[in-house]
């Protein structure tokens, strides 16, 4: 599936099951809830933390997956191409970051 055609699935989701999306402002409060939420899987698989009893340690897919449809529920409700937000960022990043991590030397 392309970023477009995800763009479009998660637009006919709302349309098809949703009322309407939720206002841009309770969008980005449930996007920073996810991300916290992936977050927490982070400190739990990767960090120094352990996981509860009543935790689900394979839950890092669904959350990333969370984050990803909210996202794109901002894009959508605001017009943003995720697409091309991506290309401007790798170009801006190809650009003005090209040599910057290989002179890096806690990278090396």
């Amino acid at each position: 599936m392309t970023i477009d055609e995800a763009q479009k699935q998660v637009d006919d989701y709302i349309h098809q099951f949703g009322v309407r999306y939720f206002s841009e402002l309770t969008n980005l409060a449930i996007l920073m809830e996810e991300v916290g939420e992936l977050s927490r899987h982070f400190s739990r698989t990767y960090g120094d933390q352990s996981y509860k009893s009543s935790e689900d340690p394979n839950g890092l897919q669904k959350e990333m997956g969370d984050v990803l449809f909210v996202l794109i529920c901002l894009a959508n409700q605001t017009g943003t191409s995720l697409t091309d937000a991506l290309q401007l960022t790798l170009n801006k990043n190809k650009t003005r970051d090209k040599d910057r991590h290989k002179n890096n030397e806690k990278l090396l």
